[in-house]
């Protein structure tokens, strides 16, 4: 990995406890995400996606001819972020017509479909909603048809694995330098947080994550070993799931909330205000999100029974977040946003729409567009 890598390390394994792998096994081989070592193509011209959200990662190399070289994708990024998707559509109009080889599962993958295709390269997630290295027969019929397939992870372990899965794909995609000045900021904006956090004595405040508050009636969904709860921890927040839900995510029981309150309440959100007025409950953040309607959805789903009582709430330390921070290649912005809100003081001059806005300016095709997090704040506490 690059000197800087090496160089804030120690911050990051501290509050991590990772260490990144070797990346290159050769000149002309490269070490994907799966540990598997694979030959650079020579000239990749049709690109197979896993996932469809994978298309920010892959604009953070391609620009002006990512449109053309995606021959396949999963619906997944139209059915799951309508908003986010119509941004990249209306950029490349040509998505639109890129066969669909599935919807938002690995098991509606069609292999049939993707080999139809004839692509040269297919981009495959550790996990998530596409096929992983578990899908053998899908890896074997791509290999056999000389398809390159190479393993990314922005979701498993995004913090360690986003620099590295961008390194590989530039070194797939012949796009080194584009791959290299992006991994050089994201580890400096990483490691304006770690390496303050490494200086701690006490512990951190404790934090409820909710999760896609008011996608269900039902409270009290939550994130635990994965997803935000990475970033979470990361930001050296305490998340009250962990030891209690065991996986990724799971339910927290509202009786054990209101009976045990966090000292910090978080909701994740997704959507838009039609989303919201079709439920209600919806806390709304992302593209096309202006800060009014966001702050109201925040407001309104926190009048819901129970969770209107807790401290954090009432006191006005409750937030939300853009829910697709776990699988985007800026996840990095997250762990701003929430080491802000947890320590206001020691966080003070960081400014994380500062450095999202840079992220879009600099390596987006698309313009950075909405509101991706939003407070109650004191003054709209609920009373």
């Amino acid at each position: 990995m690059k000197t800087r890598w090496r160089r804030i390390g120690a911050g990051l394994a501290l509050t991590l406890g990772l260490a990144a792998g070797p990346l290159h096994a050769a000149d002309d081989a490269v070490t994907d995400l799966a540990g598997r070592t694979l030959r650079v193509p020579a000239n990749t011209q049709r690109i197979l996606l896993g996932e469809a959200r994978l298309i920010p990662a892959l604009a953070v190399l391609e620009r002006e001819t990512l449109g053309e070289r995606i021959v396949g994708m999963p619906a997944d990024f139209e059915l799951l972020d309508p908003p986010g998707y119509a941004q990249y559509l209306e950029r490349y109009p040509q998505l639109r017509e890129v066969a669909r080889t599935g919807r938002m599962t690995a098991d509606t993958f069609s292999v049939e479909m993707a080999l139809s295709l004839k692509p040269d390269l297919a981009i495959f997630g550790l996990e998530g909603h596409g096929p992983s290295p578990e899908h053998r027969e899908t890896l074997d019929r791509l290999a056999a048809a000389g398809v390159t397939v190479v393993f990314v992870d922005f979701r498993k372990e995004p913090l360690r694995n986003t620099p590295r899965s961008i390194e590989v794909l530039g070194r797939v995609l012949g796009r080194e330098g584009e791959a290299a000045a992006f991994v050089e900021e994201y580890e400096a904006q990483l490691a304006r947080v770690t390496e303050r956090l490494a200086a701690r004595t006490a512990d951190g405040p404790t934090v409820f994550i909710e999760n896609r508050v008011g996608l269900s009636e039902e409270c009290c969904a939550t994130m635990s070993e994965g997803l935000m709860g990475t970033l979470l921890d990361a930001a050296g927040g305490r998340n009250v799931a962990k030891g209690l839900v065991p996986g990724a995510f799971g339910v927290l029981s509202l009786e054990h909330l209101v009976s045990r309150p966090p000292e910090v309440y978080i909701g994740t959100a997704i959507g838009s205000r039609a989303t919201m007025e079709r439920m209600p409950m919806r806390i709304v953040l992302g593209p096309g999100v202006d800060g009014q309607t966001a702050r109201e959805s925040l407001a309104r789903a926190l009048q819901r029974p129970g969770i209107a009582t807790l401290p954090a709430v009432r006191q006005g330390r409750a937030h939300a977040i853009w829910h697709h921070f776990y699988v985007s290649p800026f996840n990095v912005v997250a762990v701003q946003v929430f080491a802000k809100w947890l320590y206001p003081e020691l966080f003070a001059d960081l400014r994380p729409e500062e450095t999202l806005a840079m992220f879009y300016r600099r390596f987006q095709p698309v313009p950075l567009d909405g509101e991706y997090w939003t407070s109650l704040g004191a003054e709209g506490a609920v009373r």
